[in-house]
């Protein structure tokens, strides 16, 4: 199956999937999300495989996200206990990690900073109000007067690359 035909099927099906998944974690910020990770995680299963029967695959891929989302939202709500103070919480200590992680991780960074420093000015501001403000992707787009479809083809684009990033060897 090509990458052509997934961009056409996935283009044709973009709204009803997206009001699947509106409906479903009840949160259009996260359905957008969810929608990009959809097209990332068929895309890598493309690279990888064929698909018969595309279409469906696309749903199932983005209603099994969903369900990881709702499910891992349903635990977290679980594990915070209400009676116990929010600072205690953000107290925790995580586990440490080894110095081999650590270094991983900064490699990591270095080749994600190199590839996000070739966005455009306007696309580095998507990913920072998107990523690291968590705005919606309606806000994005009044406060950088773009279309709602602008934004959402920058952040594709962005996370194609962030994706890239983390599946290349080290």
């Amino acid at each position: 199956m090509s990458q052509s035909r997934f961009h056409h099927v996935f283009l044709a099906q973009r709204t009803p999937l997206l009001r699947t998944l509106e409906r479903m974690v009840n949160n259009p910020s996260t359905a957008e999300d969810l929608l990009q990770e959809t097209y990332l995680r068929v895309t890598r299963a493309l690279s990888e495989r064929t698909v018969d029967h595309l279409e469906p695959f696309v749903f199932q891929t983005a209603r099994n996200l969903a369900l990881d989302h709702l499910r891992a939202r349903r635990i977290q709500s679980r594990t915070l206990v209400d009676d116990v103070p929010l600072d205690v919480v953000n107290n925790v200590v995580a586990p440490q990690s080894s110095a081999e992680d650590a270094a991983h991780a900064e490699r990591m960074l270095e080749r994600l900073n190199v590839s996000l420093q070739s966005l455009s000015p306007r696309q580095r501001q998507v990913f920072i109000l998107s990523r690291l403000h968590g705005h919606s992707y309606q806000d994005i787009a009044q406060r950088l007067d773009v279309s709602l479809s602008t934004v959402q083809k920058e952040l594709k684009l962005i996370m194609a690359i962030c994706v890239g990033v983390a599946e290349r060897n080290p």
